[in-house]
């Protein structure tokens, strides 16, 4: 089995560039927690990370906007963020070109996907990227799901996508590591800013960690605008990771913090 470790948390730019202004107690457990993940993954010894997140313009536009994408390039620049707004130094991460180009081979089979020889990380990855591998030294595979421009991909295909993933990563012999990435419930860049559906995050995490396909998939995107703001749609990211773990997951951490403008998650899940 090649896919050796798969988690989920939030990667708000808050939870790095606005650290010093949320209540030190709720900072210092989450921030420990996302560090506490980062050396659980670690112990699995993988040689490489995807990571599947939510990009924010920073890379795909109206113009282009791939349903989903990964990465083929051997290292990968970020932030594109300014590094004193986002509180993360611009470094260059190791990517694994080869491994990818396997993998997007594989994925292919059952999903189309794009592909990208150059892409800046933004918060999405850079935040998690952070914690999970402080020195920036295991090679990362950046996957995105179109979770911003509409019509937006159905929850049953982000579903697929992991499925596919995990198939890819079982049909190599690297050790791989999968985390998800985005919300969940947050309105971000709007006067709602800050708002969290507390309710709502822990029953989408409730129907996560049972792994409950029917359940996850039950969602519609009108109602999750209505009641998860626009952030909501970066469930998707969490979707893809069950698909592919297809164990149960562990609530390592939640906590809703208004100065971070969403619900901070740290979760991970079992391997089947």
């Amino acid at each position: 089995m090649s896919l050796v470790f798969a988690a989920a948390c939030s990667h708000a730019p808050g939870i790095t560039g606005r650290a010093k202004l949320a209540e030190p107690a709720l900072k210092d457990a989450l921030h420990d927690q996302l560090r506490r993940l980062g050396e659980t993954m670690r112990e699995t010894r993988p040689e490489a990370l995807i990571v599947i997140a939510a990009e924010h313009f920073a890379n795909f536009f109206m113009n282009n906007m791939p349903a989903y994408a990964i990465g083929m390039a051997d290292h990968y620049d970020g932030p594109i963020e300014d590094p004193g707004w986002l509180g993360i130094a611009r470094t260059r991460v190791p990517g694994n070109a080869d491994l990818s180009r396997r993998l997007i081979g594989e994925v292919m089979n059952d999903v189309d996907v794009a592909f990208a020889e150059e892409w800046k990380f933004d918060h999405g990855i850079m935040v998690p990227l952070h914690f999970l591998t402080p020195r920036f030294d295991l090679p990362v595979i950046p996957a995105n799901i179109n979770c911003q421009g509409p019509p937006l991909t159905p929850l049953k295909r982000a579903w697929a996508f992991g499925a596919a993933l995990r198939r890819a990563c079982d049909a190599v012999p690297e050790r791989i590591a999968l985390v998800g990435t985005g919300g969940i419930s947050h309105w971000p860049a709007t006067p709602d800013s800050g708002k969290i559906n507390e309710a709502w995050d822990r029953d989408f995490l409730d129907r996560w960690a049972r792994n409950d396909r029917a359940a996850l998939l039950d969602y519609t995107d009108a109602a999750t605008y209505r009641d998860a703001g626009q952030g909501g749609f970066e469930i998707r990211t969490f979707i893809a990771v069950a698909a592919a773990a297809r164990g149960k997951g562990e609530i390592r951490h939640y906590a809703p913090i208004p100065i971070f403008s969403v619900g901070c998650t740290v979760a991970t899940m079992t391997i089947e």
